[in-house]
């Protein structure tokens, strides 16, 4: 029978075999790994057309490694192309009104579940967004596009949601091994902030997928796209204690800035101005900026290059330090699609050298090399602001190959990530989901518990009585044992509260009424409150079992949940995830 899905499906057959077999897991890793490292490969080679299309650059040519541009090409392009994006927002919200969900979102909320073609509007408003100069980031639009295949994929062969969710993690490994040449750093990121937390079975497919997209990103992009260090010195005991200084101020310093972001989004989103002006503002703040450096501009690849730091006075690294925090915020606040990954490995390495330098005026005799101090600040800041502190010591020890450094960026890593959590709670992805309302702090799977609704697990059979009834025909109508609780209405056929039978029966009872001994009046469930909604109702109320209407202001009754069923059903939801997660169905 031919199916009917609007996705496109794997062959029954081939789809029985992935489903039994984990080996066949691997292979699916295996081609999203390929497909991932093509999509960074494609995406850092259209930015780079880009670059040399609208600023007249050579083709390659690193935008924020110039050390100067023409006036008017650096206020006109990004202006122009802030307008355009703003523009195409208009003409999507029309199109595609729901929101694009990102591999985190998918998930935690999800299933792993993404839309391919929304992934891909995102990727390409990234690459448009980087591409005319906005301070951005790609590795979201790698990872979106990344993951929004690999679920793709998941959903021709019909995985299991836990299967599913690896998948996903599995694509945004492959990108960002592939952006940072990096194919440890990309497996723990999957792990730490896309899966939520490592597994045995998520092991061997998503170390496949991280390597492969590391290999592919090397062969196939057009330039080198990893992170290139200087010449790192000797790291001495002083340095690992140095570091959690450094590691305090850098939690410091990402927390604003992550509220910073969202504080000129707020701003704008306040005033008069037409929406599509917006990005427009933003993109003529950062050409603004570019007048002074370059630096400031796209994702910070060449900029990045740590070697060059070494050419750079003090003056100009505190510029672009200062410069290029506002034109990130200017970006990402005003509506340009981007991230705050790389822009926040540049920002630690300016901050981390800036911060050796004044050290050394406080402290004449200190020895401190400012490379070292780089790729401390570098780990330090992008941990507290993108979460992830393994996968942050793995861009450190593969960038540099110094294990002695890799321990004094973890020291720092460690109080970085511990301070902003203490002190904030959010990385910047899940910060922005606060912000829309969303409530959710990792990517651990809690979709399900969202799936699983009060009017998923109610009775419906639920007899009532009238509040209105005498206690004695109540008696007759319910002996003792027939039931513990009965549902009473009013007049007009709205609940009224919970009678218990007992209590009812009870010789020491005066009451005339059944009104006259209703318990929980206020306190009803209703039908889409999930289980965490509805096990905060029944530790509220002190019941046992509560009524379910249909909605506040009608109050009708549709069924009855028991606090027991309830928990009894989270835990047998809860050991079949955990089961799911370790492989073992």
């Amino acid at each position: 029978m031919p199916s009917t899905s609007r996705y496109l499906e794997a062959p029954l057959r081939l789809r029985a075999l992935v489903r039994a077999r984990e080996s066949s897991l691997v292979l699916l890793a295996a081609l999203i790994g390929v497909m991932g490292g093509l999509g960074v490969a494609a995406m850092s080679g259209a930015v780079s057309f880009l670059h040399a299309a609208l600023f007249g650059l050579p083709l390659g040519a690193r935008l924020s490694a110039q050390p100067r541009l023409d006036p008017a090409t650096a206020l006109l392009v990004p202006s122009l192309g802030g307008l355009a994006i703003g523009l195409a927002f208009l003409v999507l919200l029309r199109w595609r009104p729901a929101r694009e969900v990102d591999p985190i979102e998918a998930n935690a909320l999800h299933g792993g579940r993404m839309s391919f073609r929304g992934s891909v509007i995102v990727a390409l408003q990234t690459v448009w967004s980087s591409g005319v100069g906005a301070s951005v980031g790609l590795e979201a639009g790698y990872t979106q596009l990344s993951s929004g295949l690999a679920a793709s994929v998941g959903r021709a062969f019909h995985l299991r949601r836990a299967d599913q969710r690896i998948m996903v993690g599995c694509g945004a490994a492959a990108a960002i091994a592939g952006a940072f040449g990096a194919p440890l750093a990309g497996a723990f990121y999957a792990f730490e902030l896309v899966i939520g937390g490592y597994t045995p079975a998520a092991l061997t497919p998503v170390g496949v997928a991280a390597v492969l997209g590391f290999v592919v990103a090397r062969v196939f992009a057009p330039f080198s796209i990893g992170i290139v260090s200087g010449q790192i010195g000797e790291v001495a005991t002083q340095d690992l204690v140095i570091a959690g200084l450094l590691g305090t101020v850098a939690a410091l310093f990402g927390i604003a800035l992550m509220r910073s972001v969202a504080l000129w989004e707020k701003i704008l989103n306040r005033r008069w101005l037409w929406p599509p002006l917006r990005p427009m503002l933003g993109g003529l703040i950062v050409g603004l900026f570019a007048l002074a450096t370059p630096q400031v501009m796209s994702s910070g690849h060449g900029a990045l290059h740590l070697a060059g730091l070494d050419e750079m006075s003090l003056r100009m690294i505190a510029l672009v330090f200062v410069l290029k925090t506002l034109a990130s915020i200017a970006s990402l606040g005003s509506g340009f699609r981007g991230g705050l990954f790389f822009a926040s490995l540049l920002l630690g390495a300016l901050g981390g050298r800036l911060f050796a330098a004044g050290l050394a005026v406080l402290f004449p005799g200190a020895v401190l090399d400012p490379n070292v101090y780089s790729i401390i600040g570098m780990g330090a800041l992008s941990a507290s602001i993108i979460g992830g502190p393994l996968t942050m010591s793995f861009i450190a020890l593969e960038t540099t190959g110094n294990l002695w450094l890799a321990t004094a960026v973890l020291v720092a890593i460690i109080i970085s990530a511990q301070l902003t959590r203490e002190i904030f709670g959010y990385s910047f992805a899940t910060w922005r989901f606060h912000l829309r309302g969303e409530t959710i702090r990792s990517a651990a799977d809690v979709g399900w518990i969202r799936d699983l609704t009060v009017g998923s697990m109610m009775r419906g059979d639920v007899p009532t009585v009238f509040a209105g009834m005498a206690l004695g025909e109540f008696r007759t109508k319910f002996p003792l044992g027939s039931r513990t609780q009965v549902v009473a209405v009013d007049a007009d056929g709205r609940y009224a509260g919970m009678t218990l039978v007992t209590e009812a029966h009870a010789e020491e009872t005066t009451a005339a009424q059944v009104r006259d001994i209703l318990h929980c009046q206020s306190a009803m469930l209703l039908p889409r409150m999930n289980i965490q909604e509805a096990v905060a109702a029944f530790d509220k109320a002190e019941a046992e079992s509560l009524a379910v209407v249909d909605s506040v202001e009608d109050r009708r009754v549709v069924g009855l949940l028991t606090e027991a069923y309830a928990l009894r059903r989270y835990s047998e939801e809860s050991e079949q995830r955990r089961r799911e997660a370790l492989g073992e169905l």
